[in-house]
C-alpha cells in the first residue's frame, strides 16, 4: 500500500514578535492496487457472469440484496432479512433511506425495475437464466418486496448475492457498460478497457466505511508482470499465477503468498450441437478416458488441485454427489470406444484455450492435447484472449469443437451451476431434454432431500454421458503485500471491502 499524499507543514514567521504558526498536516489517503489477469469487459453487472474480473469490480460500485462474506456464508446486504412465503414466494425487507450516489432511491420499486430489466429479452442479460423462474415482483411497501416464482425457488437468497442493483433512471439514460453509478462503497473515477479501473470511496456510504480511499484495478495479463509489480511495490494483491511460483515469491521475503481450495471446476467443453461431437456419447466417453488428470495435477499444479469427482460440483456445493469418483485413465478403453464411435483411423479436433483467465491454461491444454494424441486424436490448439472467447462463445454462439473452460457459481448450490448444461442456456452446447427437465424439477421444490436426490441423478448423468470432460478444481493462488490483511477465498471474488490495513 502506497501513501500518495505526503504530510507537509508550513511555518510562517510573523513580524512584530508573534510566534510562528504551524498548520496541521492533511489526512493521508489510503490507496490499494489490485492486479487482474484478464480484462474487465463491462461494468454492467447484468452483462457478465465472470466473478473474478467484471463482477468483482462492479461489486465495489453496486450492491446486492444479500452478500456472501469471506467465510462464504450469506449475510445482509441491502436487505436486512428475507423469508419464504408459502411454496413459491420470497419476501425481502430492505434497509431504509439507502440511495444511489446520484440521489435516486434504492427502494422496492428500484428492485422491481432491476429484475424486470434482467428478464426483458431486449436487455440480453447474461445472468437472465438464474432469475428466469421469477414470474412477478410485488412492491408490498417502499421497504418490502416479494418475488413470486414458477414453483419453488429454494436458492433465491443465494442467487441474490450475485444480483447487483442499478439506479433505474440513470441506467436508462446512460451506457452502463463503460460508466457506472451505484449504491456501493466506491464511485467510478476512470475506466480504461485493457488498462485499469480507478475508484474512490463514496462519501455518505450507508454501511461501514471501507479501509481504502482509492482503489485501482490494473490489467496485467502476464503472470511475470503481476509478480514483478507486486514485489516492486506497485500493486498490493495478485491472484491466479502458476502454483510453481508460490515458493519463489515467498522466498523473496517481501510479500506473502499461498493458495486456497477453489470452487471453480475446469473441464473440456465439447460442442455437442455439431459434428464431430453431435450425438456421439461413445466419442465423448473415449476422450474422457484418455485424460490423465492425476498426472496433470501433480506435474503442473503441484498437487494443489482437487481432481474432479466426475461432476462440475466440488464437495462444498449443495448437491455434490459423493458416490461419483474421478474418471479413470484408461487409454486402451479410449481407443476401443473411438473405434466403436466410427473413428478407428483417428480424429482431428480443435481445442479453444482462453488466455489470461485460467491458471496455467496453456500448459494444461498442451498436456491434454498430448494425451489425446496418444489414443489417435490430433488436437489443434487455438488460443485467444478471454473477452474475445466469451463473445464468440456466448454472443456469437460459435464455440469451436471444444474449449478449455471453467465454471463456478458463488451460490455454492447445484441449481445455479447445473443450469449451464440446460438446453435454454446459451452456454449449454448440449441438447439433453431429460437433463433439462430434471434440473428444472430440482429447482422447483423446497424439499432439500428431494433436491439432493435429483441432483445426484443429474450429476451421474453428466458423468456417464460425458458431454463435458471434468478435470479438477484449480487452487486460487494469491500473493499480497505485508501491509494488508486479506482472507483469500475460493469463489473468485476479489473485493477491496474484504481487505484491511495492518
Amino acid at each position: 500500500m502506497r501513501n500518495q499524499a505526503s504530510a507537509h507543514r508550513l511555518a510562517a514567521a510573523l513580524s512584530f514578535g508573534l510566534s510562528s504558526l504551524a498548520l496541521s498536516a492533511p489526512a493521508t489517503a489510503r490507496d490499494l492496487t489490485i492486479a487482474l489477469s484478464s480484462n474487465v469487459n463491462t461494468l454492467d453487472p447484468f452483462k457478465s457472469t465472470t466473478v473474478g474480473t467484471d463482477l468483482s469490480v462492479a461489486a465495489h460500485i453496486y450492491t446486492p440484496l444479500v452478500d456472501r462474506g469471506p467465510d462464504l456464508k450469506l449475510r445482509p446486504g441491502l436487505a436486512t432479512k428475507w423469508e419464504a412465503v408459502g411454496d413459491n414466494a420470497w419476501r425481502f425487507t430492505l434497509r431504509e433511506g439507502v440511495t444511489f450516489s446520484n440521489g435516486e432511491k434504492l427502494d422496492a420499486e428500484a428492485v422491481k425495475w432491476n429484475v424486470e430489466r434482467v428478464l426483458d429479452p431486449k436487455t440480453a442479460a447474461r445472468n437472465k437464466p438464474w432469475f428466469a423462474a421469477i414470474t412477478e415482483v410485488k412492491v408490498v411497501s417502499p421497504t418490502v418486496v416479494e418475488f413470486l416464482s414458477k414453483g419453488a425457488y429454494p436458492d433465491l437468497p443465494d442467487q441474490m448475492s450475485m444480483f447487483l442493483l442499478m439506479p433505474p433512471k440513470w441506467t436508462a439514460e446512460n451506457n452502463p457498460a463503460v460508466t457506472a453509478v451505484g449504491s456501493g462503497p466506491y464511485e467510478l473515477v476512470r475506466f480504461t478497457s485493457g488498462d485499469r479501473v480507478e475508484l474512490k470511496a463514496r462519501k455518505g456510504y450507508w454501511d461501514e466505511k471501507p479501509a481504502f480511499d482509492n482503489v485501482t484495478f490494473r490489467i496485467l495479463p502476464e503472470d511475470s508482470s503481476r509478480i514483478a509489480a507486486l514485489t516492486a511495490g506497485d500493486v498490493d494483491l495478485i491472484t491466479g499465477f502458476p502454483t510453481s511460483e508460490i515458493k519463489q515469491i515467498k522466498a523473496g521475503g517481501k510479500v506473502e503468498a499461498g493458495s486456497v481450495a477453489g470452487t471453480r471446476g475446469m473441464f473440456i467443453k465439447l460442442n455437442g450441437l455439431r459434428a464431430p461431437f453431435k450425438d456421439q456419447p461413445k466419442l465423448w466417453r473415449a476422450l474422457n478416458l484418455a485424460i490423465d488428470r492425476k498426472a496433470i495435477n501433480e506435474g503442473l499444479l503441484d498437487g494443489l488441485a482437487e481432481v474432479s469427482a466426475c461432476q462440475p460440483l466440488s464437495s462444498v456445493y449443495f448437491g455434490f454427489n459423493p458416490d461419483l469418483k474421478p474418471a479413470a485413465y484408461d487409454p486402451a478403453q479410449a481407443k476401443k470406444l473411438l473405434a466403436e464411435a466410427g473413428f478407428a483411423s483417428g480424429l482431428t479436433m480443435e481445442l479453444e484455450v482462453p488466455t489470461g483467465r485460467y491458471i496455467q491454461a496453456s500448459d494444461i491444454a498442451q498436456v491434454v492435447a498430448s494425451q489425446l494424441g496418444e489414443v489417435g486424436v490430433k488436437v489443434n490448439l487455438r488460443e485467444m484472449e478471454f473477452g474475445s472467447f466469451m463473445n464468440k462463445y456466448i454472443v456469437g454462439k460459435n464455440l469451436g469443437d471444444s474449449a478449455y473452460f471453467g465454471l463456478g457459481w458463488p451460490t455454492l448450490d447445484a441449481g445455479g451451476l447445473l443450469n449451464f448444461w440446460e438446453t435454454e442456456n446459451p452456454q449449454s452446447y448440449w441438447g439433453s431434454e431429460s437433463f433439462t427437465q430434471g434440473a428444472k424439477a430440482a429447482r422447483s421444490t423446497n424439499d432439500a432431500a428431494k433436491r439432493t436426490e435429483l441432483y445426484r441423478k443429474l450429476t451421474k448423468q453428466l458423468c456417464e454421458d460425458s458431454p463435458s470432460l471434468f478435470m479438477f478444481f484449480t487452487p486460487i493462488t494469491y500473493a499480497q503485500s505485508k501491509s494488508i490483511a486479506w482472507q483469500a477465498r475460493g469463489d473468485d471474488w476479489v473485493r477491496a471491502i474484504d481487505i484491511k490495513t495492518r
